[in-house]
């Protein structure tokens, strides 16, 4: 059995690092009680191309918490393709070490997050409830850490490929109400 509950293979130890990041300089005391909630299977997630969406209830509590990841960009994907095999059933830690020994970064990069309960904080309990959530889903499935990021979903590569900024929101003076409702 594995030393560690969450991130025990590779691509798992990358996501813990959510909600572990080596930068905090003191302990988070939210922590073991985003654990248990993992543990207990306190969150039910779904996942919908590069966000995770997260329901948690406690007791008379509830909260639903979003997760947006960035994509990898298209150089990046057609690197990592050159190292996993295409017909790859499982990615193995073998493969992790293949992958970052070619000099590709795998590590999640987050691009947002919203939560619906009170604490209003980008790392509240719920936040750090679905992160390891989510490392307890790629330890079963790593594919699920590419794909999350946008690996195997994304647009088929094309000549013209340029990054495109998408606002992630809209001003509502910015909508034109006859084009909008016509």
């Amino acid at each position: 059995m594995a030393d560690n509950e969450f991130g025990y293979t590779s691509w798992g130890k990358d996501w813990v690092r959510l909600a572990e990041p080596l930068s905090l300089i003191k302990p988070e005391p939210l922590l073991p009680r985003a654990r248990s909630i993992a543990r207990n299977n306190g969150v039910r997630t779904e996942i919908e191309g590069t966000v995770v969406r997260a329901h948690i209830h406690r007791g008379s509590e509830a909260s639903v918490t979003h997760l947006e990841l960035t994509s990898f960009p298209r150089a990046t994907i057609d690197a990592i393709a050159a190292v996993v095999p295409a017909d790859a059933l499982t990615l193995g830690d073998d493969l992790h070490a293949a992958v970052v020994g070619a000099g590709i970064s795998v590590t999640p990069i987050l691009a947002g997050t919203d939560c619906s309960c009170r604490a209003r904080n980008t790392r509240c309990l719920h936040m750090l409830a679905t992160c390891y959530a989510v490392v307890r889903l790629i330890d079963e499935n790593p594919w699920l850490a590419l794909d999350l990021q946008g690996y195997r979903s994304a647009p088929p590569a094309t000549d013209t490929d340029t990054p495109v900024s998408v606002p992630r929101w809209t001003p509502i003076d910015a909508l034109d109400p006859a084009v909008y409702f016509g």
